[in-house]
């Protein structure tokens, strides 16, 4: 047991998307900052995730953007089918039609994207295994009590943690809430290549959708995810239970379709409850306090109904950065002033943050949970409705909501 103490003027909890994103914002501007991990590796949930515009976005104000395209193909739009009766309802491309421009939409591997965050960050930002054990009220620093012992000074604290956030804990929130739906995740691989081009394959069911997208020419991810949560525990600990019950929903489904799933490795199958934060609680809890504010998923949970959890960390990471980098810019006056000016402007910054993120992180969360019920429904006249016409007008909706622009990195003045 280590009764070591260290000192940081930036220390951020959680080395997932948003924690990494945030890092290197603040790297790109001149700002060091320590990266608490709990985990002895770098830690991924999942294989992929969709990438709307708003994410690209991000990723070039991050210095990323175009080491990630030469990987990940574009997605071009939208192929919807009813699963029973293996019909297709829809086909739409990511095109905004009030502009005539298409967005930008690809299907970026949630590893690559960890290493290539990771790798662009100075030696030693990462510290792994330190489990967060309380934190502590010092003047106008925070005392974080590790489990090995250590105990590290630091003006401000970033959460990052994810939904079970002890940060968030720490500002009241609540833990977040689960949803009565699951979802099956996976990844296939073909050596040969796919063949299945550039659209999203969208399918809807009685009580469950489904989705499969290229990654690039020889890697697709897909999702399963159903409106009942009885059998997930059953499931997680049966991979090939999990499989079979995914191949028994498929329906009438092209068979090129369900040969995405077929290939799928069992051991690579991740199966969760899908849990998300009440919308009311991101407009009335403190995103930040003090010198202390929460990120990502540690701040707005959503269900994935949007695509928009990842983007919207990425977005997170770059405001947060721009907001700090003001709190510590022109070192001669940061030299002049005093611990309790000092504490001021980051406690300022830091409110500026959560003013700019609120009401965003709140459209998407409530937006997304919405949706996802639409989808889900059982009603014999919804279901119509949702199959022949719901798919462009969420397709849209979408579109609407990736076009947030968090704006570039202006270089630090440090």
């Amino acid at each position: 047991m280590s009764n070591m103490e260290m000192n940081a003027d930036i220390v951020i909890v959680g080395a997932g998307i948003a924690g990494l994103a945030t890092a290197l914002a603040l790297h790109r501007l001149g700002l060091r900052s320590l990266v608490l991990e709990s985990s002895s590796y770098l830690r991924v949930n999942g294989a992929a995730f969709t990438t709307w515009t708003n994410a690209w976005k991000a990723l070039d104000a991050l210095g990323i953007g175009d080491s990630l395209r030469v990987a990940h193909p574009r997605i071009r739009g939208l192929v919807s089918y009813a699963a029973e009766a293996g019909v297709q309802t829809a086909e739409v491309e990511y095109v905004d039609k009030s502009t005539g421009v298409e967005h930008e939409v690809r299907c970026l591997r949630r590893k690559l994207l960890a290493e290539t965050l990771s790798n662009e960050l100075p030696s030693g930002t990462i510290r792994f295994s330190p489990q967060l054990v309380s934190i502590e009220e010092s003047g106008h620093l925070k005392l974080l009590h590790l489990a090995d012992g250590t105990t590290i000074k630091t003006k401000v604290l970033i959460g990052c943690d994810g939904v079970n956030s002890e940060v968030a804990k720490w500002l009241g929130f609540k833990k977040g809430a689960f949803d009565t739906r699951c979802a099956i995740r996976g990844y296939a691989v073909y050596e040969e290549g796919h063949g299945l081009g550039d659209k999203f394959f969208n399918f809807f069911g009685e009580g469950f959708r489904s989705g499969v997208v290229p990654c690039d020419d020889n890697s697709v991810y897909w999702f399963f995810s159903w409106s009942s949560a009885t059998r997930v525990k059953e499931l997680e600990e049966n991979p090939l239970k999990m499989m079979e019950f995914v191949l028994s929903k498929l329906g009438k489904l092209p068979d090129n379709i369900k040969d995405v799933f077929r290939r799928t490795k069992v051991d690579d199958l991740v199966c969760s409850q899908l849990r998300y934060r009440a919308p009311w609680e991101i407009l009335w809890a403190d995103i930040s306090k003090d010198n202390v504010c929460v990120s990502g998923d540690a701040c707005h949970p959503m269900t994935p109904d949007l695509g928009q959890g990842a983007c919207s960390a990425l977005e997170d990471g770059i405001i947060l950065a721009k907001c700090l980098a003001e709190a510590f810019a022109r070192s001669s006056t940061r030299e002049k002033c005093s611990e309790e000016e000092e504490y001021e402007r980051i406690k300022m910054s830091l409110n500026k943050y959560a003013k700019e993120r609120r009401w965003r992180a709140f459209d998407l969360v409530s937006t997304a949970y919405l949706v996802g019920h639409l989808q889900f429904t059982t009603e014999k006249v919804i279901s119509f409705l949702r199959n022949k016409f719901l798919a462009p007008h969420l397709v849209t909706m979408l579109m609407k909501k990736a076009t947030y622009d968090c704006g570039m990195l202006k270089a630090s003045t440090r």
